[in-house]
């Protein structure tokens, strides 16, 4: 017998066409969405005279690294940077955990009230007191001027734990069953049976605490006074808007006079708002992609039944 050989279906025109331009819009629209990002960079390494007349748009002339130097050297940045971060950090791991453990309670057929606490935690997307309220909250507390600002009113966080708890419910029911047989508490259960096979929807979550966390200026603005309290997007929003002062005064600190420094290394207040830019911009550009590979399926779990 004549072994029947099948060739391979030639994509039409059509769908050659339609494939090519696809390829083509995602290309463009992938550089728009990055150009922002390069453009900052480019700035920022690049002459300032030349940066601030706007002639620095594709590639980078006169590169040095003056501007990361003598921005890092402002006063209060360092205490500022190790404040975002200890907030990023501490706040993401106590957001991730309350969703992860309230997102598995609510799935407990024993949990005492859990159809009540659970609307009642959902109902809190839709409604809150306010601003004022909240800062009176906050203050008869005593967390206003207090790191613990930054942490506490965070944590839980209802979107995060619906989340959660739609995950948690796409589990075969059969593996706490088992664990239950054998034993374990509800603690265990979560522990090593929950906290293992949650591992996406957790990394989504984490992307989206860190994010919140690192981002978050207003809470500086309205809860704190101290200065050694700044949290680093805060002193960005500062800097811009006290850009052309704060230029003054890194080139006074730098030289003795406004000849000492070179018009290309000579700050100004484009290039202190560009750089300064960058410094808050990079961790965040360094997080989504050790995430990425858990975000998608994480999100969409629990978006389709059956």
């Amino acid at each position: 017998m004549k072994q029947m050989v099948k060739k391979k279906k030639k994509p039409e025109r059509s769908e050659l066409a339609f494939d090519i331009l696809n390829h083509i819009f995602f290309v463009i629209f992938t550089l728009i969405c990055i150009y922002p990002f390069y453009y900052l960079i480019i700035n920022t390494i690049s002459a300032n005279d030349l940066s601030a007349n706007g002639m620095i748009n594709f590639l980078p002339k006169k590169i040095h690294f003056d501007n990361y130097i003598n921005v890092l050297k402002i006063r209060g940045l360092g205490t500022a940077l190790w404040v975002s971060v200890g907030r990023t950090v501490i706040g993401t791991a106590c957001t991730v955990l309350a969703s992860a453990f309230l997102g598995f309670m609510f799935t407990q057929q024993k949990m005492w009230g859990r159809k009540f606490w659970y609307r009642f935690i959902v109902v809190t997307m839709y409604f809150n007191a306010g601003l004022i309220p909240m800062f009176l909250t906050m203050k008869n507390l005593h967390l206003t001027n207090t790191f613990w600002v930054y942490i506490i009113p965070v944590i839980v966080q209802p979107f995060n734990i619906i989340l959660v708890k739609t995950y948690v419910e796409s589990i075969p029911a059969s593996l706490q069953e088992a664990a239950k047989i054998d034993g374990a508490g509800i603690i265990t259960v979560f522990r090593k049976i929950i906290l293992p096979t949650c591992k996406p929807i957790l990394a989504t979550i984490s992307i989206f605490a860190a994010v919140t966390q690192w981002n978050s200026f207003q809470d500086t603005l309205i809860y704190i006074t101290e200065q050694k309290l700044y949290s680093l997007q805060y002193l960005l929003y500062c800097y811009i808007n006290q850009a052309n002062s704060l230029a003054a005064l890194i080139k006074n600190s730098v030289g003795s006079g406004s000849n000492v420094m070179a018009l290309a290394t000579q700050q100004t207040p484009t290039s202190v708002r560009m750089t300064v830019t960058v410094i808050v911009v990079l961790p965040i550009l360094f997080i989504y992609p050790m995430f990425q590979r858990y975000f998608v399926k994480g999100i969409m779990i629990g978006s389709v039944k059956g």
